[in-house]
């Protein structure tokens, strides 16, 4: 059954198939050939989207939404810049900072590439980077996106493999903070080596104090969400409520910037970009259930133990893995797939449930900046106006920092536990 499931899962990608409807098709097409209820296909997709978890997702796409409508990226942008001043390489290493504040609302790195990439890219650009080196640094930031709570694909990770998804929401923030300190010493190296331009702002007190005003109400954002998951009086699902009314009230109350227009806007690339994302998730469903009983998860587990028994070979051994399926499949399908398989066997042999879920995800994010499937390169691509090789050259130097930080979490459990086990004392 399951050979039958994969080739023609197989089939439908290479016939240039959606992923969710070569998921989809490839498991009725198993079911039916094994003589299997169809009614199961509805059943296992409805059940899949029965998820209280899964309510963030949409919530957290339209608080991005709206604060991206606001234009207050940009007051972001403007503040870094200043605070950061007139250091060679300084947009670059503003541009990697401002990842870092919005991922604390966006979730996902196609969201911030989507609402910072063109402002960064032509930042760097106006000051004389390299139009490809100003498109990498830019792919290669968004990858904090999805570690930093709040982060979808961790949210998907969490309730498929039935993991506290506040605990793994915690569990990013140190990894993503990693992330971004070696990003920030790889430009560092190579502003020293290649004389990257500095920036042509003149920062002062008060220059800096006034546009600090003016970021204030977005700044907090990320501070209530991340302090509501830490004191444990949010979930997932609350705090995304609460920064989707956040945004609503500093959109129309504070900036004055939003408009019933630009909400309807919101509300409307929110629902495509859910629909899209839960599709995905209801056909993977079906696609592991059928997985599930032909028993695939435990055959799985029995050769990996077979393998070893030792933690750090195995997680070393889905690392390859992953690296190889995140460039052919869409990540949070990749999750939705490999996650039940793979995941009880890891955790079998010792692998703590929250670092897994972080080598998972930042794993599958590398996959985004790598060909053939890598959706982050084709839509810098479009974003920039440059050919998609063009963007696979300039984002080659930020895969040392980012396999390194790969490799730090997959060896050095606390990078994840740590503070998860901190705040739960």
């Amino acid at each position: 059954m399951s050979i039958v499931l994969i080739v023609v899962f197989a089939a439908a990608l290479i016939a240039g198939a959606p992923i969710a409807v070569a998921l989809g098709l490839s498991s009725a097409i198993a079911i039916f050939m094994f003589d299997l209820p169809l009614h199961v296909l509805a059943q296992r997709a409805v059940n899949a989207l029965d998820s209280t978890p899964l309510l963030a997702v949409p919530l957290f796409i339209l608080a991005a939404s709206l604060l991206n409508a606001m234009g207050v990226t940009t007051h972001i942008f403007d503040l870094v810049r200043l605070m950061v001043g007139r250091i060679r390489g300084a947009v670059a290493q503003v541009s990697i900072l401002v990842s870092l504040i919005f991922s604390g609302v966006s979730g996902a790195a196609l969201a911030d590439i989507g609402a910072l990439g063109k402002i960064q890219i032509d930042q760097m650009v106006a000051q004389g980077y390299k139009k490809n080196f100003a498109a990498g640094i830019t792919i290669a930031a968004a990858t904090i996106g999805p570690i930093f709570p709040p982060s979808i694909p961790l949210i998907i990770y969490a309730s498929v493999t039935n993991v506290s998804a506040v605990q793994l929401l915690v569990a990013g923030i140190v990894p993503a903070l990693l992330i971004t300190l070696f990003l920030m010493a790889q430009v560092a190296i190579i502003a020293r080596f290649y004389d990257l331009p500095r920036d042509t702002v003149s920062p002062s007190l008060r220059a800096v104090g006034k546009k600090a005003v003016i970021s204030l109400p977005a700044l907090i954002a990320p501070i209530i969400l991340i302090g509501g998951l830490l004191s444990g009086y949010f979930g997932p699902t609350e705090v995304a409520g609460v920064t989707v009314a956040y945004a609503l009230l500093i959109g129309f109350f504070v900036y004055r910037t939003l408009t019933f227009g630009a909400v309807w806007e919101s509300l409307r690339e929110t629902v495509e970009a859910t629909g899209g994302i839960l599709f995905i998730v209801s056909t993977a469903a079906v696609f592991a259930w059928v997985l599930t009983l032909d028993r695939v998860p435990a055959i799985a587990g029995e050769w990996l133990l077979g393998i070893s028994d030792n933690p750090l070979v195995l997680l070393l051994l889905v690392n390859l893995l992953l690296l190889v399926v995140g460039m052919f499949l869409e990540s949070i399908a990749a999750i939705l797939i490999i996650a039940p398989i793979v995941a009880p066997a890891l955790h079998a042999a010792g692998v703590d449930p929250l670092q897994l879920g972080i080598v998972f995800v930042l794993n599958l994010m590398i996959g985004l900046l790598t060909p053939p499937i890598g959706m982050s390169l084709y839509m810098v691509s479009i974003i920039a106006k440059m050919p998609v090789h063009s963007v696979v050259r300039g984002v080659l130097p930020f895969f040392i920092p980012l396999i390194l930080s790969l490799l730090v979490v997959s060896t050095v459990p606390a990078v994840s536990t740590w503070l998860p086990q901190l705040l739960s004392r």
